[in-house]
């Protein structure tokens, strides 16, 4: 399908990080996924690559390009390789927005630093045992000790993607009771060094895909964390959290999409090769359809996610826009893989397959960033339904 989103700059990082993938990636993924994580000196290759830095300003080692569409080639040159860089990808897409909006010019030259080096990773801790998708009704705590310099904090986190290897975590935490007719008020984002006393990792989750993502449950038992490591103003946390919303949606949507269109790859190459009643499946008529129908929702998947991308670079991206391409995209790629798991036979349901692992990693996408049923909540709001 043509498109025209990428330039000559975007196809020469692409071809980089295809040559990275093939060198640094594919030779060790299996052992990888049998660890359950990426090596956490791999993070350091990553760095050295420019991956951490391209959005970071100039004057704290980044390259200073405001866009997201190298990201969005990351997403599909990965998938595409049948591999993933594990719990990094919160390092980049889900923390560097809130460093770089929230954080003041004495926390980037504390921070950012190390982020591009990759000698401080970072996570993100929203969710809790008892809330899930219902942030306001948090119950980890952090007070302020008597002389004012530290939050003394309190609660458990789980479902911390790069929670395992992280250095820094920022953690939503209530920092005032709730007003009766505000929820989302006393909330607030504070960067906390994992190696504080009373910070602990609990178990590293064992999940139905994404299996070298280091994902974990944290734990926080008077936690004193300064004050000068509060992210934004106090209280205000809930406001920010939906601020990225969007972008953190959009990044689900496209690289949803990029499962979809390396599912009908992995497919096509697959039913080329494999022979059956003495010819390749994929010269029967209904293999040929169905690779063809998938292909087309693909086509629209792509058609979708690049629309919301050039929106996002153009800061246009509204929240029910992210939620359409986020529905959509999602949807397709769970439709779009299952059909090409079924055209691998039962060397589908085998994890040495790349389509068995895509199959189980898709499953998340209608799940986390905000399942499908919030998704479609925010379009009808939209749509004044």
């Amino acid at each position: 399908m043509r498109r025209t989103i990428f330039n000559e700059d975007h196809e020469a990082f692409r071809q980089t990080l295809r040559e990275f993938l093939q060198a640094e990636v594919v030779p060790h993924y299996d052992r990888w996924l049998h660890d359950g994580e990426v090596p956490r000196d791999f993070y350091k290759k990553l760095a050295e690559l420019g991956l951490f830095g391209i959005e970071v300003p100039e004057e704290f080692g980044g390259a200073g390009i405001d866009s997201f569409k190298f990201a969005a080639i990351q997403y599909e040159e990965t998938t595409r390789a049948g591999v993933s860089f594990g719990g990094s990808g919160v390092h980049v897409a889900l923390c560097l927005p809130y460093l770089l909006k929230l954080a003041t010019q004495e926390q980037k030259e504390r921070w950012l630093p190390s982020f591009v080096s990759g000698d401080m990773m970072f996570a993100i801790a929203m969710t809790e045992p008892g809330t899930g998708s219902d942030l306001a009704g948090m119950t980890t705590n952090a007070k302020l000790t008597e002389d004012g310099k530290h939050y003394v904090l309190n609660g458990a986190k789980t479902f911390i993607t790069g929670g395992v290897l992280a250095d820094r975590v920022i953690v939503c935490a209530r920092t005032s009771p709730a007003k009766p007719d505000d929820r989302r008020f006393g909330i607030s984002l504070l960067v906390v060094d994992t190696k504080l006393p009373g910070y602990s990792v609990g178990r590293k989750l064992d999940k139905l895909g994404l299996k070298t993502s280091d994902t974990a449950e944290l734990a926080f038992s008077d936690v004193l964390v300064p004050v000068e490591d509060l992210l934004g103003e106090e209280n205000q946390g809930f406001s920010y959290l939906g601020q990225n919303l969007p972008q953190e949606r959009l990044g689900i949507a496209y690289g949803a999409y990029a499962q979809a269109a390396a599912a009908v790859e992995f497919a096509k190459k697959y039913t080329q090769e494999r022979k059956v009643f003495g010819q390749s499946v994929a010269s029967f008529q209904n293999t040929k359809f169905e690779l063809a129908a998938c292909q087309a929702e693909v086509d629209a998947a792509q058609a979708v996610a690049d629309r919301a991308l050039e929106a996002l670079d153009a800061g246009e991206l509204t929240p029910a826009e992210a939620a359409s391409a986020k529905l959509f995209c999602t949807e397709v790629a769970h439709r779009v893989i299952d059909r090409c798991l079924q055209l691998h036979g039962g060397y589908g349901f085998i994890n040495e397959y790349p389509i068995a692992r895509l199959y189980a990693d898709n499953r998340v996408n209608r799940i986390y960033g905000g399942t499908s049923e919030v998704m479609k909540m925010i379009i009808a709001k939209d749509m004044g339904l």
